[in-house]
């Protein structure tokens, strides 16, 4: 078992295999779940925008989308549960070998039974999802089963992004990240603001606990941001192994935040990250409210 700097165990050959079997299968055993968590909080932000903002379609984009999990849950409204059961059980893809191809044909299949999902399960609202991520294939499998609308293959935290990639992330509505802020910085974020052109779009970040957000708040709050923490915590998964909760423990205790009763567990704790221009009104979300704003405005008439 591998571990990474800050001590967690190293998943990465679970988001390289050319479909999301190996992902699912792997992260069951971790009961990882906190895509389902934030998926009412992403819905109630979407549906706010569109409301307040009268854009019909949001244009959101999923950074560290991976195969599009986040998209998956909120334009078809499926549960954790249910994706799992849909790769986890499709047969045998650890991805232990990163050279080795998946079976090509249990690929197709896969995305032909997601296609069907999509054509079955329209959704009433009109979301626009693109995703950003390192991994050509997680993005390429995505992209293909129609969970998201566009896909930007790119490192932002190494490289600006190029003309192309510039133009698909132009007009974003919203950013979101359920795991991935920590191993990206302010420098992916930073970037994605500048591709706007003036416009700031809102951000909801899941930060894992263990990676301090003061640096992203800062860099944000110089582009007229204003963060507001959640104060729930959110169960991320849990610990792959007593090295790796040891590991982590010690990260956390040399950056001074206090795991007692919650990473000593035996979970990974995330905590939810709401930014938005200074001058706009809190969204409701930020106290734990995932109530759509149409059943808001129905319970005040």
């Amino acid at each position: 078992m591998r571990f990474d700097a800050t001590g967690k165990v190293s998943l990465d050959h679970i988001y390289t295999r050319p479909d999301p079997r190996a992902y699912f299968s792997v992260l069951r055993t971790l009961d990882y779940g906190v895509p389902q968590q934030a998926k009412p909080y992403f819905a109630k932000l979407i549906q706010e925008y569109r409301e307040t903002r009268q854009v019909a379609a949001p244009k959101v984009l999923d950074i560290g989308c991976s195969y599009g999990v986040n998209a998956a849950l909120l334009k078809y409204d499926v549960t954790m549960d249910e994706l799992y059961a849909r790769y986890g059980d499709a047969g045998a893809d650890d991805g232990a070998d990163d050279g080795a191809d998946a079976d090509p044909l249990a690929r197709e299949a896969l995305l032909a039974r997601d296609r069907e999902l999509a054509r079955l399960r329209r959704p009433a609202h009109r979301t626009r999802f693109t995703g950003l991520d390192p991994s050509g294939a997680a993005l390429s499998y995505a992209l293909e089963a129609g969970f998201l609308d566009d896909a930007v293959h790119a490192d932002l935290e190494q490289h600006d992004p190029t003309p192309r990639q510039r133009t698909q992330l132009a007009g974003t509505d919203l950013v979101i990240s359920t795991g991935c802020l920590g191993y990206v910085t302010e420098r992916t974020l930073l970037r994605v603001v500048r591709a706007q052109d003036g416009n700031r779009p809102w951000m909801a970040h899941f930060v894992l606990r263990m990676f301090p957000f003061h640096t992203v708040e800062r860099a944000l709050a110089g582009f007229g941001y204003r963060t507001v923490r959640v104060e729930e915590v959110f169960k991320q998964r849990r610990f792959a192994s007593g090295a790796e909760q040891r590991l982590v423990l010690d990260t956390m205790s040399a950056a001074g935040v206090d795991a007692r009763g919650l990473e000593t567990e035996g979970w990974l704790y995330a905590q939810l990250h709401l930014s938005r221009p200074s001058e706009e009104p809190d969204s409701p979300a930020h106290r734990g409210d995932t109530t759509p704003p149409h059943e808001v405005n129905r319970e005040r008439n």
